[in-house]
């Protein structure tokens, strides 16, 4: 028989089974809504903030301010986590899962119907950085859920990998659905994308929302956080422990996302900004060829999420790692030479060393954290990255093209990521198949120095 839910009678195998796929579906539905949400937003800001929000700056300036806000969003994350990763060790990945969803759906909602500049001066500015900190509280406490809410589940060891890594498919199915409504709206819209075409696919969010709860009521609690419960070993501060007793693999898994986030941010976020003003791309043609490059990653991300479960996660992240960082320099090569074709080639390949990388990633740091403490640990280690990587990293970007006004200035910038990457993944433990039904009340690895649950 399987694990038991607390209270319950112990659930067969097919209802085991039947659990694991409810697990699995609603994570990877529920991160697709919110990272449609927050891809959103990611796509508006270099096509449209700038124009309705900061209309009296300098082009280049009035980027720059959006991206601010942009980054907003990603400083909000590590909040998320700290907030969530609490409750999500404290009353359980369930319900802190529905809370994230209603947050983050409802604020990109409120997106729709924020005033432009010419309406209220840059009191619009202003609400747009306030709902962009809810965004990212919001999807700060979701990642660490939707990966443990079907890594949990997972039966046995060897194809945890594979499980873990459909959450992670949230992200290019997010990015898909986001840049698909953008480019609908852009056709139906037309002249009026600037007027109203954007906000449509903002409205549309709440549509989503809905289905996700819907989704998310339907499932069962994790067998490992049941457990943990009818033990009676729920820390009273999970957040504060996992500092005290886990700060290096908290700090490791976030360098180790920094050749992940950085460039993926510069190929799907500031490619816009620089495709459109620098290159004269047309802003279908970028729309369309990160929306292929999405559709890739349904395939790549599940794949290296197997790979790894095969050769071990460390090895194939750092595969990865080491080709993100080298291919910032392949990507500007392609891309400046100004042709549709390999502009539109180059976006497409850029995401396959990401999911080299975002695969085996959620296991990867998952594994590095003690049960009742591991949806705080992998949280905060998770969303930190986005201070340090992904906010920065189109502003980043554009300073460093305004300064030396080369691509391959960023490309060196991703290269430096990738060097810190390798760094940091050399250094964290590899727990690929090993038991994480149990707490680490034993030292797993060079990293883990706990001590007893109480």
């Amino acid at each position: 028989m399987a694990a038991t839910q607390s209270g319950a009678m112990p659930l067969s195998d097919e209802d085991y089974r039947r659990q694991l796929r409810r697990a699995v579906v609603a994570s990877t539905i529920g991160t697709t809504i919110e990272w449609y949400d927050f891809f959103l937003y990611s796509t508006v800001t270099g096509l449209v903030f700038a124009k309705l929000y900061f209309p009296e700056s300098d082009p280049l300036v009035g980027t720059l301010q959006a991206f601010l806000i942009y980054a907003v969003g990603f400083i909000a994350r590590p909040v998320g986590a700290a907030i969530f990763g609490h409750y999500g060790d404290r009353i359980g990945r369930k319900a802190t899962l529905i809370v994230t969803l209603l947050l983050m759906g409802l604020a990109t909602f409120a997106v729709a119907f924020v005033p432009t500049y010419a309406t209220i001066g840059i009191w619009g500015a202003v609400v747009l950085t306030v709902l962009r900190f809810i965004q990212g509280v919001g999807v700060g406490g979701e990642w660490g859920g939707s990966v443990l809410m079907s890594m949990e589940w997972a039966r046995t060891n060897s194809h945890r990998g594979f499980v873990a890594s459909w959450p992670q498919f949230g992200v290019p199915a997010g990015l898909f659905i986001a840049n698909l409504a953008v480019l609908a709206m852009s056709q139906i819209s037309g002249s009026a994308f600037l007027t109203w075409g954007w906000r449509v696919p903002f409205v549309l969010s709440i549509v989503l929302v809905a289905i996700g709860l819907y989704i998310r009521l339907s499932i069962l609690e994790t067998p490992i956080f049941a457990k943990l419960l009818a033990e009676n070993k729920i820390e009273k501060a999970p957040t504060l422990e996992v500092i005290r007793r886990q700060p290096k693999d908290i700090l490791l898994s976030a360098f180790v996302r920094m050749a992940e986030q950085a460039p993926f941010y510069i190929f799907t976020a500031f490619v816009f900004t620089y495709g459109v003003r620098t290159l004269g791309a047309s802003r279908d043609l970028l729309l369309m060829a990160v929306l292929a490059a999405s559709v890739l990653e349904f395939f790549t991300i599940p794949l290296f999420g197997h790979v790894s479960d095969l050769i071990g996660r460390r090895r194939m992240y750092m595969i990865g790692a080491a080709l993100a960082g080298l291919f910032g320099f392949v990507f500007f090569a392609m891309v400046d030479t100004r042709n549709s074709v390999w502009i539109f080639v180059a976006i497409v390949l850029s995401l396959v060393p990401h999911s080299m990388m975002y695969g085996p990633q959620a296991a990867l740091i998952a594994e590095s954290f003690t049960g009742r403490l591991r949806y705080s640990g992998a949280s905060l280690g998770y969303q930190l990255a986005s201070v340090i990587a992904g906010g920065p990293a189109p502003l980043i970007a554009t300073a460093l093209f305004a300064y030396y006004h080369s691509g391959y200035a960023i490309a060196g910038y991703i290269f430096v990521c990738g060097l810190f990457s390798l760094a940091a993944a050399w250094r964290m433990g590899d727990y690929t198949n090993k038991d994480i039904s149990r707490e680490y009340d034993e030292p797993m690895g060079e990293h883990h120095h706990a001590r007893p649950a109480h």
